[in-house]
């Protein structure tokens, strides 16, 4: 083959694989400017719940190296040559993006600059303004369980730390909140030999057993304090579970379930702790709450029906049943996919918005694929206006639709516990995108 020919097919080659190249970059751009323009439509909506990256579009380079550490999809993308934070709804604080940056043009925030996110004000030992009283985990922004883990490692060994203690029948200290972050926070008092006490409304593991069975979880190293590290960067909702009923057997867990705690009142130098017509009484309290609180309901006749709930625990029972799913989250969209595979007789999923911009890509690719494959039925752009035992009734852009129903899911988010925060006296500071 002549030097000639040789540099023309490599010219040609090259060619083509540039020509590639900007057709895939062109696609990654429109893609990321569709997700940007989905997101808009949120509105009031568009509010990071947990700790998020702020970029520095004068600093970036346009690496991408940011778009490449992120675990989740259409978080981040390059427009313009440029990191662009897409869908801060669809981030739940990992921060690889904040390390893999190589200029630094990248910190993690709370809130945005339009919309603040209010936050208890906590000590770098996560203790509020309230002496005893610390908060942990989702309720002060950190929603990954990896760092809401640590966070309860570190205000454990505060308390060990500190001066107050329980005497007789008061504990050292309660725990409200049976996540990782009150587990954590648990087992980190009972290692340094203090009496505690760990409340959660309802089984151990808190929301995390309420997703759909096989949510994946990113986790990271986990390290538990008298129990050990568990070493895996993902967990099935099924192996959670069942590292939740193993830490509770070879620990001894002191664990209260089935209890709503509803107010933290002073009492002299500690805390009495209640829920309902139970009390408890501890030198110092640890909130490990989430930020959802209790679920927020749609406030539509009908709601009150026994067909109606508010979190899926098993799909089976709903098998061959006429079922809508209410919401636009991950959460909804979580439960509709875990329900498309029980084989429901219809599923549709009602939302709002024209469009689930809220999703995590694999999520959303997820539902896409059930929607294609006819087991899931989309009503954007829908309300439901009543719910009767066999109906229910959708208000849309084009009139009033009533569809065959046997359960509702609804799922639309909670109520935060910022009366409860406000009844003990912490401090709420609000967080414009700031650190």
């Amino acid at each position: 083959m002549s030097s000639t020919l040789l540099a023309i097919l490599l010219g040609a080659a090259a060619l083509v694989l540039f020509i590639g190249w900007e057709l895939i970059d062109h696609r990654r751009h429109r893609r990321a400017r569709a997700v940007a323009a989905d997101v808009a439509e949120l509105g009031d909506d568009l509010l990071p719940t947990s700790i998020h990256p702020l970029i520095d579009a004068h600093a970036c380079i346009g690496s991408g190296a940011c778009v490449r550490a992120c675990p989740e999809d259409d978080v981040i993308a390059i427009v313009h040559g440029r990191a662009e934070l897409i869908n801060p709804l669809a981030c739940i604080g990992h921060g690889r993006c904040m390390t893999a940056c190589p200029v630094q043009a990248i910190t993690l925030v709370f809130g945005t600059a339009a919309r603040g996110l209010e936050l208890p004000a906590v000590s770098t030992d996560f203790e509020t303004t309230r002496a005893g009283v610390y908060v942990v985990g989702e309720l002060g922004g950190m929603g990954l369980i990896r760092n809401a883990t640590e966070q309860g490692r570190q205000a454990a060994a505060a308390i060990a730390r500190s001066s107050r203690r329980g005497a007789g029948d008061t504990l050292d200290a309660v725990v409200v909140g049976g996540g990782p972050a009150g587990i954590a926070t648990t087992l980190g008092l009972m290692a340094a030999g203090k009496r505690a006490l760990l409340v959660e409304q309802g089984e151990l593991g808190g929301a995390i057993r309420h997703y759909p069975r096989a949510k994946v979880v990113m986790t990271g190293n986990l390290e538990l304090p008298g129990y050990g590290t568990v070493r895996k960067k993902t967990l099935a909702k099924e192996e959670l579970e069942a590292l939740f009923r193993d830490i509770q057997h070879r620990t001894q867990l002191p664990l209260e379930t089935g209890l709503r705690v509803d107010s933290v009142v002073a009492d002299g130098d500690g805390w009495i702790v209640r829920a309902g017509s139970w009390e408890c009484r501890a030198a110092n309290v640890v909130l490990a709450l989430g930020r959802r609180g209790a679920p927020r309901t749609l406030g539509v006749p009908g709601e009150d029906l026994a067909k109606v709930s508010y979190r899926v625990l098993e799909p089976e029972p709903f098998a061959g049943k006429h079922v809508l799913v209410v919401g636009g989250g991950n959460a909804a969209a979580d439960c509709v996919i875990a329900l498309a595979a029980a084989g429901c007789k219809s599923l549709g999923l009602s939302y709002r918005r024209g469009e689930l911009a809220r999703l995590r890509g694999s999520v959303r690719a997820a539902v896409d694929r059930e929607v294609a494959d006819g087991r899931i039925t989309l009503h954007l752009r829908s309300e439901v206006e009543a719910i009767d035992e066999d109906v229910v009734v959708l208000r849309t852009p084009e009139g009033r639709i009533e569809l065959p129903n046997d359960q509702v899911v609804i799922q639309v988010g909670g109520t935060a516990p910022d009366e409860l925060l406000r009844g003990i006296g912490i401090e709420l500071i609000e967080k414009r995108g700031e650190a």
